[in-house]
């Protein structure tokens, strides 16, 4: 057999298999949320026997935002991932400029020490973090939630990486024409970052929305529950109401899917730009 007509069965057999094995995989993972979802609308009180509801009702979707209270926790879980995006775009994108452009004494050391803080667990610096903030009269208010992460290495040093995929004429341009650093960085250097900075936002508002830990932690007081905290509490309540239980998980996770589904684009071409680079 001709090597060219090899090449092309190789193909033509490889091609349809590893579709299979994706859309296979992709189904082993979609399965569970296919039943999450599903069973949210099926009719409180029965057991669930099958994957298709057989009374497709929207009363569990209406009962769970009630009985959860849901509505203080959506503004609560919004206004700390806000923030939390806000100062982490903020910081990254200062010191992953400084990192990536400024010439000075010790700049790779600092870059060492950020990459150093990626491995380093939240949870060990939980009482460090809990006593600085009991001496700043921070527990149980907004800020507990907000000043722990306000600034993270993994944003600083995608910034870092993206910023030095911009070429340097650019600056020098602008330079030209009477900019400083900071309007060069405004004006020039995050216009172009768009694609790392929606990824930047996704992967902090999406922690941040998800995140159970620090609100667990750092705060008691009620009015202050985030979306995690209230369908945990929602979970100790109804644990054999298992369609409320789904429809309160489905209602806590909407807002971040549509987020992502929102910027996937720019998502992927942040993290296609952002290769390594000294």
């Amino acid at each position: 057999m001709p090597k060219r007509h090899l090449k092309n069965w190789s193909a033509g057999f490889w091609q349809p298999l590893s579709l299979g094995v994706l859309l296979l995989g992709a189904g082993i993972v979609l399965l569970p949320l296919g039943i999450v979802f599903f069973t949210s609308f099926d009719k409180a009180g029965t057991a669930p026997g099958s994957l298709l509801p057989s009374a497709p009702t929207l009363v569990n979707y209406t009962e769970a935002w009630r009985r959860g209270k849901f509505p203080l926790a959506f503004a609560n879980s919004s206004l700390v991932a806000i923030a939390v995006t806000a100062f982490q775009v903020f910081t990254s994108a200062l010191a992953g400029y400084a990192l990536a452009r400024l010439k000075f004494r010790g700049r790779q050391a600092i870059l060492l020490i950020v990459l150093a803080t990626l491995v380093i667990p939240f949870q060990l610096l939980v009482i460090p973090i809990f006593l600085v903030l009991k001496w700043g009269h921070l527990i149980n208010t907004y800020w507990a939630l907000i000043l722990p992460t306000a600034a993270n290495g993994f944003g600083i040093f995608l910034l870092r990486q993206y910023f030095q995929t911009i070429p340097v004429e650019l600056e020098e341009a602008a330079a030209l024409d009477g900019a400083n650093r900071l309007q060069i960085l405004w004006r020039v250097m995050l216009p172009l970052s768009r694609p790392a900075l929606v990824t930047l936002f996704l992967f902090t508002f999406i922690g941040e929305w998800n995140d159970l830990f620090k609100p667990l932690v750092f705060t008691t007081r009620p009015e202050l529950r985030t979306v995690q905290l209230a369908l945990a509490e929602f979970q100790e309540q109804f644990t054999s109401s298992w369609q409320l239980l789904m429809a309160a998980v489905v209602i806590a996770t909407v807002p971040v899917v549509l987020l992502f589904l929102a910027g996937q684009r720019q998502f992927i071409r942040g993290i296609a730009a952002t290769g390594i680079k000294n």
